[in-house]
């Protein structure tokens, strides 16, 4: 599997939450200005490899070009034909025109941010669309034949509560949905809650009620049919993310745009996340991974997965004793943190609520 991640980092406004590369476009000509330095670093990349099982449009939020804007990105990427084809949108930018627009171009799966139903959370967090541009967007698109629709949600935010949650797996109960990624709140850097929090003005959501919440949803979730493949991700009739799934078996992907990342297998790369700085040279940074660093990547990313690693496998591919590389595994074991099935290693329940404290073992 090998997948092209494109990044498109304009927003119509900032949410809170959000430390992904991004900024709000001063005028249209910004956005086509972007377009034409993208292309350019997608021209680069060797006609032979560009061959691509999926391809992942996110942001910013690329739902809020204009049909222009949006037809000249779908151009540039036309001809690759990936069996997944994802597209972020927000469900205030979203039209049938647009909808129209990405069934004539192969869009085969849109994620939706959704991060709540409730009202109140979404001016919490700097969300400005209403419950009903998310149906609309749902029922318009599934006419339209694109039924791979996954939805953003987000729990422990402050203020939310337990029968917040409820509130909006009820709703998610009457939707006609594929797939589902329910995020906790992390409170990032370089985010608008961030600097609320340095001021005092922000208080994280209690860790006893996050937990509380996080295994309400699964349960529930479960209910509904869908089935928990990641720690934060869940699918519905063998939905589950093919593109996010190449992050989480180490396959290699190619990242474009400002702040994009790629990783070829052997060498992982960054480009700037600055306009300014993306349009002088792509690339920021660029390492090559040590044999100890795949290692640690492979099993934290395998672990993230609800069936986990497969022990011999593993010991296979890497030629080593996985105890032996790493003893604390066994205080995992006893702390109930992770456990051995089918000589697969895996996440127990606590342990997804504490997924953190194992990793920190294979760093």
């Amino acid at each position: 599997m090998k997948g092209l991640y494109v990044h498109i980092p304009f927003c119509e406004h900032i949410c809170f939450y959000c430390d992904f590369a991004k900024r709000v476009a001063k005028n249209r000509e910004m956005i086509d200005e972007y377009l034409d330095y993208l292309k350019k670093e997608f021209i680069q990349i060797p006609h032979e490899t560009k061959q691509f099982d999926t391809v992942y449009i996110g942001g910013g939020t690329p739902s809020m070009l204009d049909i222009t804007q949006l037809t000249t990105l779908f151009e540039m990427l036309q001809g690759l034909n990936p069996m997944e084809y994802t597209i972020e949108v927000n469900p205030e930018s979203y039209t049938h025109e647009k909808g129209l627009l990405f069934k004539q171009y192969g869009i085969n799966r849109v994620s939706l941010g959704v991060q709540s139903f409730e009202p109140a959370i979404l001016e919490y967090i700097g969300r400005k669309h209403s419950n009903s541009d998310v149906l609309f967007t749902i029922q318009d698109l599934n006419a339209l034949g694109i039924e791979n629709i996954s939805i953003d949600l987000i729990f422990a935010i402050p203020g939310q509560t337990l029968t917040s949650i409820e509130h909006d797996l009820d709703i998610v109960s009457t939707l006609n949905i594929k797939h589902i990624s329910y995020y906790s709140l992390i409170l990032e850097e370089k985010t608008i809650f961030y600097h609320q929090y340095l001021k005092k003005q922000f208080r994280k959501a209690d860790i006893d009620l996050e937990a509380d919440m996080y295994e309400y949803i699964i349960k529930r979730l479960k209910d509904l049919g869908f089935q928990h493949y990641e720690i934060s991700n869940f699918t519905k009739s063998n939905h589950a993310s093919k593109h996010n799934q190449l992050y989480w078996s180490m396959d290699p992907y190619i990242g474009i745009g400002a702040g994009a990342h790629g990783f070829d297998g052997t060498k992982r790369y960054q480009n700037h996340r600055s306009l300014p700085k993306y349009y002088e040279s792509f690339k920021e940074s660029e390492s090559i991974e040590t044999d100890d660093q795949y290692l640690s990547d492979y099993l934290i990313f395998g672990l993230r997965r609800i069936s986990g690693i497969d022990i011999s496998a593993i010991e296979s591919k890497f030629q080593i004793r996985l105890w032996d590389k790493y003893p604390k595994i066994q205080s995992l074991l006893a702390l109930g943190l992770v456990e051995i099935v089918n000589n697969h290693l895996r996440l127990t329940a606590k342990g997804l609520l504490l997924g953190n404290q194992v990793f920190e073992v294979f760093l």
